[in-house]
């Protein structure tokens, strides 16, 4: 069995920290309710406070994919975060046993 590993790096636009951390503390709490997801943990960077890392482990593919099309994911991160920032790169990894 395969499992995913996802690196999602986000660059807040400038004002809008405290909106993006209250709703990431939302999907968060959303996300560890999916059967498929295994761990989903927003880290701030140090050094500035626009940069968030999102380190985001799922059963298979098809967990990840189920993951972007559950109405949280949809209403909290493409409907209000996707807005708030300047900056949004996902990285996806394989991650054989």
């Amino acid at each position: 069995m395969s499992e995913l590993r996802v690196i999602a790096r986000l660059t807040i636009s400038d004002g809008n920290q405290d909106k993006v951390l209250l709703l990431l503390r939302q999907i968060t709490e959303a996300v560890h309710s999916e059967p498929g997801n295994i761990s989903f943990v927003p880290h701030r960077q140090l050094d500035d406070d626009r940069e968030v890392v999102i380190l985001e482990r799922y059963v298979s593919r098809e967990a990840f994919t189920a993951h972007q099309a559950a109405p949280h994911f949809q209403h909290i991160v493409v409907d209000q975060i996707f807005s708030l920032l300047d900056k949004r790169v996902v990285e996806s990894y394989d991650v054989a046993e």
